[in-house]
Parts: C-alpha cells; sequence; structure tokens
C-alpha cells in the first residue's frame, strides 16, 4: 500500500516537472516507457524542451511520439558517453568556433620521421616481402559508408567497377587483393599461423542492405562470408543554433534531424564490436584501414605493412609527394609550447596560415625535391593492435571532432542550416602520447593514389596539371600503374598517347590488368616475366591465373588469359588482332549506363586471342 502511494506521489512530482519545463511534453508522459522517461528527463536537462513545443495532445500520433524516442535512445547509445557528452562537446566547439579559436593556437609544425620508397629497388623489395609475410597478422578494414551520387552513379561506391577492361568493381577487387595476400603470406612463412585474414567493412543506413546484397549475390567474391563482419555506423543528431539545440526534422516533427558523423566512428564500432579482443586473442598484430574508391592502394599495402613491421610504428600513415598548396591534408609533426607533441594530418586550407603564423614567412613552399617538406595524406592508416587497443580502452573509440557551421553573416550568431559535430578516422592520433611511434610511408602517386571522387562535369573544371579524381582517371591510372610495373619488370611497353574523355584530358596506356592473385608484390611479378616482352599502345591484356608467364611475348591488339590455379600456363610468341577500341561517350546520354557514360568511353571489343585452361597441368599459349 505505502510503496503503490509512494510511486503515485513520485509519478504526480514528475508530471509538474514535465509540465513546467515543457507543458506538452507532460501532458503525453502516460504514454512513455520507464526508458522513454529517462530519456525525457535527460533532454530537458540539457535545455532542448523546444523538440517537443509542436507536439499535439494526447491521442494524436502517440505512436509517433513513441518512435521519437526510440530514435532518441539509438542516438544516445550509438555515441561514447551519450546525448549530454554529445552536446556539452558541441556547446564548447561551437563556442570557440563563433570566437574564431585557432586549434592548433601554440603548435609549431615541422616535418616528422618517416620512410620514402622508391618503387622496384631493392629497399621496396625488402619491405614489400616483410610487408607480405605480415599480412597474415592483419586485420583488414575498409571505410564504405558513401554512395557513389557525387559520381554520378546511383549506387553504392564499392559496387561501381574499378576498371572497365575486366569490369572488377573496387569491392571485389578489395577482397580478391585480400585473399591474394593471404596465400602469398602463408606459402612465404611456413609456420602454424594459417588464419584467414579478418575483413571488416564500416556500412551507413544508405549502403548496408546493398553491401549485403552484392557480396551474397556474388558468393563473397571468394572470400569465405566467416572471414567478413559488416559494421552500421549511425548518425548524430544536427545542431540548429551555438546553443546545441537539437535540429528538428524539418519533414517530421516528431524526428531529430541527423546527418553523417564521419569515418572516425569506425575506431569507437571496432572497439563497441569486441573485434579488437577477439583479433588480439587470435594472435593479429595490425589492423589496416582504407577508404572505398582508391583502386591502386593494394600495389602499395604490402611495403607500408612491411615498413610498419620494421620500424615498429604504433601508426603509420600512407602518404604521396605532395605539391605545396595542393588540396590534400599534409602530415606534420606539431609542437606545443607546453612541450607536447603530435604526428597528425594537417587540412592544407589551415598547413599554409600555421607555417606563416610559426616563423615562415612563405608558408606551404615546395622544398628542393619539387615537392612539399610534408608529405601528403591520403587516408590509409596502419595500426599497431596491442597499442591501439590500450588507447582504446582509455577513449571508448571516441576521436577528436569539430564542428564546421556555415554562419549566415559576420555576427556568426544563427546558421545557414544545421550543422552537426564531425570526426576523421585520421585523427586518431591527436590523443596518443609524445612516446607513440607515429610514422608515414611516402609512396609514388601513380602506385598509390587515385580516387574516384567527382563527377565528369567537376572534374572537367579541374585546373589543368591537377588531378581529376574522376571514374575516368581513376581507370586509366590503373592502366598506367600496371604498365609501368610491367616496364620495370622488364617489359616494352610503349608510351601512352592523351585523349579527351568527359573534358578531361588523361593519358592512355597499354589496358593491362591482372587479378592480384598473378602478383601481389613486384618480386612475385618479375618473377613471372623472361626474354624480350612488348605491348603495344593499342593493346590490351587480362591475366587471370595465378600461373602465367609472359615469355618473349609480343603483343599488338588483346590477349585474355584465364587458367585454374593448378595449371602453368607460358604465353609467348606474336599475338596481333584488331583488338578492343576505346569508343567516347557522352556522359549527358541518357541512353548509355552510368558506370560507362562517367568515365566517357565504353569498350568496342572487335577482336581478340582468348584462351582457358580449366584442367592442372603445363600449357603453352604460342600463336
Amino acid at each position: 500500500m505505502a510503496s503503490t502511494l509512494q510511486d503515485t506521489l513520485s509519478r504526480l512530482n514528475l508530471n509538474a516537472d514535465f509540465a513546467s519545463s515543457s507543458p506538452n511534453l507532460g501532458k503525453n508522459l502516460h504514454l512513455l516507457s520507464p526508458n522513454h522517461i529517462e530519456l525525457a528527463k535527460l533532454l530537458l536537462e540539457m535545455e532542448q524542451s523546444h523538440l517537443f513545443e509542436r507536439w499535439p495532445e494526447p491521442g494524436v500520433d502517440d505512436e509517433e511520439k513513441k518512435t521519437f524516442f526510440d530514435q532518441v535512445a539509438r542516438l544516445n547509445s550509438s555515441y561514447p558517453g551519450g546525448l549530454a557528452s554529445y552536446i556539452k562537446t558541441a556547446r564548447e566547439l561551437l563556442a570557440d568556433s563563433k570566437a574564431g579559436k585557432n586549434p592548433f593556437d601554440g603548435f609549431t609544425p615541422s616535418v616528422p620521421t618517416g620512410e620514402s620508397l622508391t618503387f622496384g629497388n631493392d629497399n621496396f623489395i625488402k619491405f614489400e616481402e616483410r610487408g607480405v609475410k605480415e599480412a597474415q597478422y592483419a586485420a583488414f578494414v575498409l571505410v564504405a559508408g558513401g554512395l557513389g551520387e557525387r559520381l554520378g552513379y546511383n549506387g553504392i561506391k564499392v559496387a561501381l567497377p574499378m576498371e572497365t577492361t575486366s569490369g572488377t568493381c573496387f569491392l571485389q577487387h578489395y577482397i580478391e587483393s585480400i585473399l591474394a595476400l593471404q596465400d602469398a603470406s602463408r606459402r612465404l612463412d611456413q609456420g602454424e599461423f594459417q588464419k584467414d585474414i579478418p575483413f571488416v567493412i564500416m556500412t551507413s543506413d544508405d549502403t548496408h542492405a546493398r553491401t549485403i546484397e552484392l557480396l551474397e549475390s556474388n558468393s563473397y567474391f571468394g572470400m569465405k562470408p566467416t572471414q567478413v563482419k559488416l559494421l552500421k555506423q549511425e548518425k548524430v543528431a544536427c545542431l540548429d543554433d551555438n546553443d546545441a539545440r537539437l535540429a528538428v526534422d524539418p519533414n517530421n516533427k516528431f524526428r531529430i534531424q541527423t546527418k553523417p558523423h564521419g569515418h572516425g566512428d569506425v575506431h569507437s564500432l571496432l572497439y563497441s564490436s569486441g573485434l579488437l579482443d577477439e583479433w588480439q586473442d587470435a594472435g593479429l598484430r595490425w589492423v589496416l584501414f582504407f577508404q572505398d574508391t582508391n583502386g591502386l592502394l593494394f600495389k602499395a599495402i604490402p611495403a607500408s605493412l612491411g615498413v610498419s613491421a620494421i620500424k615498429q610504428y604504433h601508426v603509420n600513415s600512407l602518404a604521396v609527394p605532395r605539391k605545396a598548396k595542393e588540396a590534400i591534408g599534409g602530415i606534420a609533426r606539431l609542437t606545443h609550447t607546453d612541450g607536447r607533441s603530435m604526428v597528425i594530418n594537417v587540412e592544407y586550407n589551415q598547413l599554409d596560415p600555421l607555417l606563416r603564423a610559426t616563423g615562415y614567412p612563405d608558408g606551404d613552399v615546395n622544398c628542393e625535391t619539387g615537392f612539399s617538406p610534408f608529405p601528403g595524406n591520403i587516408n590509409q592508416l596502419i595500426l599497431e593492435l596491442g597499442p591501439y587497443l590500450e588507447e582504446l580502452k582509455k577513449t571508448g573509440g571516441a576521436i577528436k571532432e569539430f564542428v564546421n557551421p556555415k554562419y549566415k553573416d559576420a555576427t556568426k550568431s544563427s546558421f545557414k542550416s544545421s550543422t552537426r559535430l564531425e570526426c576523421m578516422m585520421q585523427d586518431y592520433p591527436i590523443t596518443l602520447p609524445s612516446s607513440a611511434r607515429v610514422g608515414f610511408t611516402v609512396m609514388d602517386i601513380w602506385l598509390a593514389y587515385a580516387p574516384v571522387k567527382n563527377n565528369p562535369e567537376d572534374a572537367a573544371k579541374v585546373p589543368k596539371g591537377n588531378p581529376y579524381h574522376s571514374a575516368t582517371s581513376g581507370e586509366m591510372a590503373i592502366y598506367r600503374a600496371n604498365s609501368l610495373i610491367l616496364r620495370k619488370a622488364g617489359v616494352q611497353v610503349e608510351d601512352p598517347v592523351l585523349q579527351v574523355f568527359n573534358g578531361q584530358e588523361v593519358e592512355v596506356w597499354s589496358r593491362i590488368t591482372w587479378k592480384p592473385k598473378w602478383g601481389c608484390i613486384f618480386s612475385e611479378i618479375k618473377g613471372k616475366v623472361s626474354g624480350s616482352c612488348s605491348v603495344s599502345q593499342r593493346s590490351t591484356t587480362v591475366i587471370k591465373g595465378r600461373h602465367i608467364f609472359l615469355d618473349n611475348i609480343s603483343l599488338d591488339g588483346a590477349l585474355i588469359v584465364d587458367s585454374v590455379d593448378d595449371a602453368e600456363v607460358k604465353v609467348g610468341g606474336s599475338v596481333q588482332n584488331k583488338g578492343w577500341v576505346l569508343e567516347n561517350v557522352d556522359y549527358r546520354d541518357t541512353s548509355v549506363p552510368e558506370e560507362i557514360r562517367i568515365r566517357g568511353f565504353r569498350i568496342n571489343k572487335v577482336e581478340q586471342l582468348e584462351k582457358k585452361f580449366d584442367e592442372p597441368g603445363k600449357f603453352s599459349l604460342k600463336p
């Protein structure tokens, strides 16, 4: 009896508290579960009563009111520290933004320590071979939360063909590259450690279901389903003003507007999933992070992983040479007046003013090499698992955030549209102690970096001499890299010609592609080339087998060779045919599939020599 009376009195007091803070909420309180009531109290304590200003009387849209709190529960549970922490951090960052506070105040930049590699020399080969041995102790994490709309492609970005000669999509290439590294690592290291390499894909609401469909409809591209784990990233609440009032969705008064938080969420997702503990218990040493549309990346990963192992880096950022003021972040050591230091990515629009403010009057300029001394960050990270896990135990995976509101005017008192907190994967080192071993590995751009992120119209507006970063340039970069690798292996590959597709002038090299299992490191590729081999500029080559050897072959046309793993095929002689021809396509021609027209060309397969070897054994292909 006393307990029932106490519950009734508590309920009455709660009703009174809510009625004074938010009358509309107070009227609807009886609809809510105890968990929802706790969330309502949290929102009122954080001065978010405006969320309920348009709520109707009980009996109207009652299910929508409950669904509102279901969304609040998700926002609260998916953010480290919950909504209270999110709002508190937002108020601090918004105040700093309004005041124009410089996040690097007190820091002086300098060039950090790292490794610069030259493709194909003895040093490069040493790091590559060590990296392959280490690969079986690695886990790979693909940050793939985006759609291809910015590219003019309506699918998920990882489903986009990386190149159209073989039609291989990005996700297929990544999986086949991981499997090739897995097999090569096992062959080099005959120890007892023979586990499958884990592969994690961070998805979003936009991409999750379609990523699962792409994997399942293609039998996971040859990878065991048990190797693949999808972690879905949640969005965060939008902010309406400098007081961090949560924004009501303009299309639904019972929803909080949300936007993506950024790829930095991958760290908290990995930590909360328990995967890092599992990997450590399984004997893994490395976690490699990469993004969704860089078709060259896996050409750089083995050597970079070797650098991490030999140099014992806790954090290794993959980098390329960058021109001064180029629109790519620079990796820098920042040293504070209080003695703190960190090695992090500094965005290009922050690096020049930071240098000018700290004793470098010319700012971001090229040195005697013709490039900036600060290497260009390409947002691919290799982390040593043990120190990474220990750090995340302290932070819960939370990454230092930033806010970038678009103000209506110079008073900075109101926004043009709602904003939100954001975080970036590469900002993980900000929280590390000065003793952490943070370095970088610089690779040639042609080998490591050709992201696909601009649509044809935007790419065509890029000033001449700057990278287009389009589907056109991304595909041509793959042919260039493969041609240069074969040149280094001893093949005479003819020089490219210049052609214009979708308003972009690009170098067109021989269309050379191969499956990663044919050669995932240079020494492996070099060992499959012998004699005097040559490939003309108009030629197309597709190599699909593991044990295919080029021996005194002269190619002027199209050649496709496919073989099972137990077949050994020696390809030689003179191959000459009409080949495959690139034909211009207008990206505005909607009768052409999106994935073709965003490149500006289609392949007309006029004539080719195509051979498939389905049985084990030794074979010779000599026309």
